[in-house]
């Protein structure tokens, strides 16, 4: 198995703090979820694309406890925000756009590296009851607008919490163009280069399931673990860019070694 080369130097991405804004952090988003710790569904974590989906990209924390309401109606007013700590104290959120939105005001600037865009979407792998998180794709390498995150209340007339430091959006740097460079098709199973090692997959599937349909005790071990080792059942070499986790850096604190646009200065000095 092989695949490509990649060549690019590692890309910048700079949070600018707006002044005067509400204290909303940024990390690395987490390979577990709460509502996965019970026992009975833990054996999600086994299903490694949802693991890294769950870590593929950075979250922005809430930053103060409230309590969201929509009566139903359209207008501003039908959307109410209610903070923990202050009543009816303006934060982060509000009604803006009315129709049940909820908008969430972003306290940073955020600039990609030239022709990237910034998927500004809701936290992977992460419902919540009675609010659906809105996307957007932000052209983050030029754009000196800010943007905001947006949530959709479905429930109407029901008290919705959203907790200090639970995420309220998830930042996805994606290059520009590169899914419309695809040239999508269908084809059939026999054209695929590796569809016989398809096959010795699919029939290792079947017998486990039958191992274990049949009570044979040895299938408690035999559980498939060729996605997770990033193998073939028909070849134990390992996919060489095969990832079991991210391992995403977190958004510094520290000014120093940063020029006005965000490269560093050895980046200024080998004109990356």
């Amino acid at each position: 198995m092989s695949s490509p080369e990649h060549h690019d130097p590692e890309p910048a991405l700079v949070a600018y703090r707006l002044p005067d804004t509400y204290d909303m952090p940024i990390v690395p988003a987490p390979a577990r979820r709460d509502w996965l710790e019970p026992g009975p569904l833990r054996h999600a974590y086994r299903c490694l694309p949802l693991r890294v989906a769950n870590q593929n990209g950075w979250w922005i924390l809430n930053d103060r406890t409230f309590t969201v309401r929509w009566d139903g109606g359209d207008a501003l007013a039908d959307l109410t925000v209610r903070y923990e700590d202050g009543g009816d104290a303006q934060g982060s959120a509000m009604s803006h756009f009315g129709y049940g939105i909820l908008t969430f005001y972003i306290p940073y600037l955020i600039r990609t590296p030239p022709g990237w865009n910034l998927l500004v979407r809701g936290p992977a792998n992460l419902p919540k009851d009675g609010a659906h998180p809105l996307e957007g794709l932000v052209e983050a390498d030029w754009a000196v607008a800010t943007f905001s995150m947006n949530w959709k209340v479905t429930r109407a007339d029901a008290d919705i919490t959203f907790a200090a430091g639970e995420p309220v959006l998830m930042l996805v740097p994606q290059r520009r163009g590169d899914l419309e460079r695809f040239h999508p098709r269908c084809a059939p199973l026999d054209l695929m280069p590796d569809a016989d090692d398809h096959r010795v997959w699919s029939r290792s599937r079947l017998d486990y399931a039958e191992a274990v349909t049949a009570g044979d005790p040895s299938a408690a071990d035999g559980w498939q673990r060729h996605y997770m080792r990033g193998t073939h059942p028909a070849d134990p070499r390992p996919f060489p860019e095969h990832q079991r986790a991210l391992r995403l850096r977190g958004f510094g604190a520290s000014h120093e070694g940063m020029s006005h646009d965000g490269m560093s200065h050895d980046d200024e000095r080998t004109g990356q």
